[in-house]
């Protein structure tokens, strides 16, 4: 299509959106004439502006003042009483502006009093613009018509008053018909059909009348304007605003009073049918009573104002096992329990007295066999017709079945499930009403207890979980028998007691029973067929403390018995503020640490391990160093078990992997004749049982294309045992890869030789504890001794840490342990020092040929290395 062919059709198309938009229900015919109308009513109106605006400026105000005033009071029309019409007072204005100053002024009136009247009353716009439009073109050409009559009257000697008042009031019935022609014309246009005269006289003729009467009132005002002037016209025009007000109130008091008659007259009716159509009810209504009172399935009675029974039914005689008839004159209280009758006495009273109109409470009646039921009783005021005095009527439904149920449920809700002890939620609430119990006595003194078993862990993971729940429930027993019985025993969950015991005389009665359950716990148990001796780690907290909360109570006696717990098995200690400090400083360190590990403060230092005989360097532990920018220098034994109970561990083992890794990997690169030495590094619990370790292993080992059998992970005995089910998988499938394993601090721990048999371990490593008092202790001499031993038979390689000294690497040679690390053979070097390390073996093995050195041990089968090192290095 061209452009002058899209040119055409943009106006075309502009021109259906908006016929669309303001005539969407107009035919052909209907929306010609709209549009005509439209454009000769604005034309009109811009004719008559033209018109006033040329007016004197001394007279040019009236106009105005007439056009706001017949605008505003088309604002507010005059509904007639008993119709659906309205008359607007705003004619009487413009019919004035007619006579005053011609067809102009009164075109721009009616314009404005259509337009407020179609905008109150219509939402169309086609409506909101035709009607201004329509009425100007009306009262135009009948102002026009008026003047010319009277003109015409004037030249032949005719005219007046009498005259003028006759032609006003058929100029104001001409407006009439040209205006409600124009208007009506549109709907039936629109219907295809002309309008009747008869229905148009029917509908509209009594405005004709009031048009009018309009006129009447404006030649009136316009005979007064010219005899008294403009003064009397300001003055009437509000007497009569006045009048149309005072009208408008007659007229709306007219519809009210008729509201209120036809009202009255429809209540009056519809109570006469009411109290029929009661009366016919109501005999039925008691006919349907009785039939349903007797054979109601709950049960039900009428009770005399006195509490005895006049009639029963026989669900209510079967609740409690009576006769109906033997129940009729028996007092309701007798089929009570003796403990809940003061309750339905008090409740019966309210009753009678008028406090309440009904009550409904759940209480217990007694069975003629003796046995109690619940019942949820309603009880009411009855109105019996055939009865001269008031009296009541209970109705008893059984609840016997769910109050069971909601004793079982509130035992649930509030006891553990396993030892039948109060839960956490019980707890609380006990330990709320001590706190209260406090606050109005502060001589109520109480003290909380927090427990938490050393070693259930290895418990279950070795005997089952099953095991692990007939502990818990033993010395749930246990417990229970060596406290108070008003004391609190609770579980909390898992291996956590807590006991609240009250009225507390002095700290040392709370101590005293912390000793004596320490004592009663640590005798033998018979768990699963086996004989368990267990203690547990006991904090103590007391009232004077000064808490709010329980939350407060439970969370210093937490702080106090990991407190106890930190200083060995079977402790209990007392809470003090300063453990508030350190938690706080716990947190603080916590966050600074998840910091260092992203921020790159962690470095790492490598302790050679060395092969006895000969003297050769074989690899290196790599060791986290954590230098804070504030604290300085922090211990491993500090961050390292803060960061496996905040779970940073795997961040830190896997930074630890990486770098050691890596640094292993560039010091292969630059000295070939190293490329041997192999790199040890300590592995959590939590490292070893997640299903992705042995990935990410591989992934690091692989990326810097490392071999397997040059990594070695150790792992200390307590940890292993604490999570073997999960670790021991995890153990297979490193060795699968090639990684060597080796178990850290051996002997230090409880570890089960067939464990030690069946997992794939490279290496054994001898704690330092017993390599330390290797001269001064002939059993310790014997533990190293069988640790090399048991190490032998099983070939795997034992490692002794701690060598300070040359006696002890003396007897270590002697009972033929084959590796060892410590501070007199080398201390742990920076990545810097042992490259110088390595530079200085590198250069001396060049000295020697291959062929005369001994392999060394290597945990892969297969590999030997042969870099000969000098005896002894510091």
């Amino acid at each position: 299509m061209s452009a002058l062919g899209i040119d055409a059709l943009a106006p075309a198309g502009a021109w259906r959106r908006l016929q669309q938009a303001l005539l969407p229900d107009y035919n052909r015919k209907a929306a010609l004439y709209w549009w005509t109308m439209v454009l000769l009513g604005g034309a009109t109106i811009a004719y008559s502006l033209r018109q006033v605006a040329a007016l004197p400026s001394d007279t040019v105000w009236q106009p105005v003042a007439g056009v706001v005033i017949a605008t505003l009071a088309g604002a507010f029309p005059l509904r007639i009483p008993r119709s659906t019409n309205s008359f607007a007072a705003g004619e009487i204005f413009i019919f004035l502006l007619v006579l005053l100053h011609g067809p102009a002024a009164a075109a721009l009136a009616s314009a404005g009093e259509a337009l407020v009247g179609s905008w109150r009353t219509s939402k169309r716009w086609s409506s909101r613009i035709a009607s201004p439009a329509m009425a100007a073109v009306a009262i135009f050409l009948a102002a026009s018509l008026l003047h010319w009559a009277l003109a015409e009257l004037k030249a032949h000697g005719l005219f007046n008053e009498g005259m003028l008042l006759a032609a006003s009031m058929l100029f104001a019935v001409a407006y009439f018909v040209f205006n409600t022609l124009l208007v009506t014309l549109v709907g039936h246009l629109k219907r295809s059909e002309w309008p009747h005269l008869s229905s148009f006289l029917r509908s509209f003729g009594w405005v004709g009348f009031t048009y009018a009467g309009s006129a009447l009132i404006a030649v009136l005002l316009q005979l007064t304007f010219q005899s008294f002037g403009i003064g009397v016209l300001v003055a009437a025009v509000p007497i009569i605003g006045m009048l149309l007000t005072t009208l408008h109130y007659y007229f709306r008091q007219q519809e009210t009073s008729d509201r209120i008659r036809e009202a009255r007259m429809e209540a009056a009716e519809r109570e006469t049918a009411r109290t029929t159509q009661h009366l016919r009810e109501l005999e039925l209504s008691e006919k349907r009573f009785q039939s349903a009172f007797a054979h109601a399935a709950i049960g039900m009675a009428l009770v005399s104002t006195a509490g005895r029974v006049l009639q029963a039914n026989r669900a209510l005689s079967g609740l409690v096992g009576r006769d109906s008839a033997a129940m009729a004159g028996v007092s309701f209280a007798e089929l009570v329990c003796r403990e809940d009758a003061g309750l339905l006495d008090e409740q019966l009273q309210r009753v009678l007295d008028r406090e309440v109109e009904a009550f409904a409470v759940e209480l217990r009646c007694r069975h003629l066999s003796g046995r109690e039921i619940w019942v949820s009783l309603h009880c009411g005021f009855f109105a019996d017709s055939s009865s001269t005095e008031p009296c009541l009527i209970f109705q008893v439904h059984d609840i016997t079945a769910r109050r069971r149920a909601e004793g079982r449920l509130q035992h649930i809700a509030y006891h553990d499930s396993l030892t039948n002890l109060a839960n956490r939620s019980r707890f609380n609430e006990c330990l709320l009403q001590a706190l209260e119990n406090q606050r109005e006595d502060p001589s109520r003194h109480f003290a909380v207890m927090y427990l938490d078993f050393d070693r259930f862990k290895l418990i279950n993971d070795s005997l089952g979980h099953g095991a692990g729940d007939e502990f818990l429930l033993k010395v749930a027993r246990r417990i229970q028998q060596h406290v108070r019985p008003s004391d609190v025993l609770a579980r909390l969950g898992g291996d956590e007691f807590a006991i609240l015991t009250e009225h507390v005389g002095r700290s040392r009665d709370a101590v005293a029973l912390a000793e004596r359950l320490q004592q009663v716990l640590q005798e033998p148990l018979q768990v699963a067929g086996k004989e368990i001796s267990t203690s547990a780690s006991i904090g103590i907290t007391f009232s004077e403390v000064g808490y709010q909360t329980p939350e407060e109570v439970l969370r210093d006696a937490d702080l106090a018995m990991y407190k106890a717990k930190s200083q060995g098995r079977a402790q209990f200690a007392l809470f003090d503020s300063s453990l508030h400090r350190q938690a706080t400083e716990q947190l603080s360190l916590e966050g600074d640490l998840r910091r260092a590990i992203a921020d790159g403060e962690l470095s790492l230092v490598f302790q050679p391990i060395y092969e006895l005989a000969p003297r050769r360097l074989v690899a290196f532990e790599a060791l986290v160093r954590w230098h804070h920018p504030q604290r300085g220098l922090i211990c491993p034994d500090v961050f390292i078990p803060m960061a496996e109970e905040s779970g940073l561990i795997e961040a830190l083992s896997q930074w630890v992997l990486q770098n050691a890794c890596s640094q292993l990997r560039a010091w292969h690169s630059q000295f070939p004749l190293a490329t041997g030495i192999g790199m040890h590094m300590n592995a959590s619990s939590r490292d070893f049982a997640s299903v992705t370790f042995t990935n990410r292993v591989n992934a690091t080992l692989e990326r810097l294309a490392l071999r397997p059998s040059l990594l070695t992970l150790e792992i200390t005995e307590n940890a292993l045992m604490e999570r073997m089910d999960g670790a021991a998988t995890t153990m297979t499938q490193l060795r699968q890869l090639g990684v060597g394993l080796s178990i850290d601090d051996f002997g230090t721990g409880y570890s089960s030789l067939s464990y030690l048999s069946m997992l794939p371990i490279t290496s054994l490593k001898i704690d330092r504890s017993f390599v330390s008092q290797l001269q001064g202790s002939a059993e310790n001499s014997e533990i190293v001794r069988a640790v090399i031993t048991l190490g032998a038979s099983l070939g795997k390689q034992v490692i002794a840490e701690g060598i300070e000294t040359e006696a002890q690497l003396g007897r270590l040679e002697q009972l033929g342990c084959g590796h060892g690390q410590g501070y007199l053979l080398a201390e742990p070097l920076t990545a810097r020092q042992a490259a110088v390390l390595l530079a200085g073996l590198c250069a001396q093995s060049e000295t020697h040929p291959p062929e005369a050195q001994a392999p060394k041990y290597d945990p892969a089968p297969g590999l030997v290395r042969k870099t000969k090192l000098p005896a002894r290095l510091h």
